[in-house]
């Protein structure tokens, strides 16, 4: 158990030694949502998905526009308002029956104050009376 240990103490001092970025270089690294265009003109899919002007994988989409939906699934979680309960645990399955997903529990009474599902992202919040 020792080797975990000692990975971790030099990851440690590695961290240390490194520059800290500045605030505003983290918050230009959060993702931008909806369909954007690379430098070449292509779009970029929801993944990153963009290639380079000589990459061999542009033969897929020679004489053809490369397809993408612009119905981005974080993009239509993000309009979804956050529902308000009455209870402090809740279940979300999703909706849809066999199109959901398997039932997972959420207790509303952390610090947050909203509980989101790890599975579809929906956000819930307990109503105080």
């Amino acid at each position: 158990m020792a080797a975990p240990g000692a990975t971790f103490r030099r990851l440690l001092l590695l961290s240390r030694s490194l520059p800290s970025r500045p605030v505003a270089a983290a918050a230009a690294a959060v993702r931008p949502y909806g369909v954007r265009a690379s430098d070449t003109g292509e779009l970029v899919t929801h993944t990153g998905q963009v290639y380079e002007e000589e990459d061999y994988r542009r033969v897929r989409f020679v004489g053809r526009q490369k397809e993408v939906n612009k119905n981005f699934a974080i993009d239509l979680i993000a309009e979804q308002p956050v529902s308000e309960v009455e209870s402090r645990v809740i279940s979300c399955d999703g909706g849809g029956g066999a199109l959901g997903h398997p039932k997972v529990y959420i207790n509303l009474d952390k610090d947050t104050k909203t509980g989101t599902c790890g599975y579809c992202g929906l956000q819930f919040k307990q109503k105080h009376h």
